[in-house]
């Protein structure tokens, strides 16, 4: 059986915060602007605090079976909201989406290797 790997997004929106996790928020912005998103085992944060009070994790995981994309999903929430409990920041509405990537159609460059590879 192969690996397969699951890309996984967690939204959120920020709820409740008091002034001065505001303006923490804020400060790292730059540490967590979307130019920097990636997928990764540990989670990345992204958000533009300054527009709107909406967040998102990228979480990178990976899995034996089709099915282990759900197991992924539910270690991502439980990640995303670990990260903010810790921090003290509330939050809401949160939701994952989960995607296997074995499962992702190919891009125009990876048909035309695919294609190359196969002649």
């Amino acid at each position: 059986m192969s690996t397969r790997t699951f890309r996984v997004t967690v939204r959120g929106v920020f709820d409740g915060l008091s002034v001065e996790q505001r303006a923490e928020l804020l400060e790292r912005a730059a540490e967590h602007d979307m130019l920097r998103a990636a997928f990764t085992p540990e989670g990345n944060l992204t958000y533009d605090l300054a527009a709107r009070t909406a967040f998102t994790f990228r979480f990178l995981d990976s899995g034996e079976a089709e099915e282990d994309i759900l197991e992924a999903a539910e270690r991502a929430e439980e990640s995303a909201r670990a990260w903010l409990s810790e921090r003290g920041y509330g939050y809401k509405n949160l939701r994952s989406q989960a995607e296997d990537l074995s499962q992702a159609p190919l891009g125009k460059r990876q048909r035309r290797e695919a294609a190359r590879k196969s002649a």
